[in-house]
């Protein structure tokens, strides 16, 4: 799996996760291609299978379905501000054929 995560959204997950019971669960990040090629996203908390893919991004494990895998390979998950000054996850995806790679990424975050 190579889904990166940046630090920001590592963060903020971990901050809406950490009054609840998750022992034994982690971070699935699922993702399924629509009719007009697209790619759908859903994130949740779920119990780790033997099948899934894991990862450990800045202290969140992160799990994977091999169905998701190939459709996030080379993605980022991120938690930035957008124009309407709201917070918001986004994915920045080359899988998705809209993606469009933004002027400058700063990984460190």
């Amino acid at each position: 799996m190579t889904l990166e995560i940046s630090k920001s959204a590592a963060d903020q997950i971990g901050i809406s996760i950490e009054n609840k019971e998750t022992e034994g669960e982690a971070l699935r990040i699922a993702a399924r291609r629509l009719e007009d090629g697209t790619i759908d996203y859903a994130m949740g908390i779920d119990v780790i299978h033997e099948e899934d893919f894991t990862s450990n991004s800045h202290g969140l494990e992160v799990i994977v379905a091999p169905t998701s895998d190939l459709l996030l390979t080379g993605a980022r998950l991120d938690y930035v501000e957008m124009d309407d000054g709201e917070m918001h996850f986004i994915f920045l995806n080359p899988n998705d054929p809209n993606y469009s790679s933004p002027p400058s990424v700063d990984k460190s975050t």
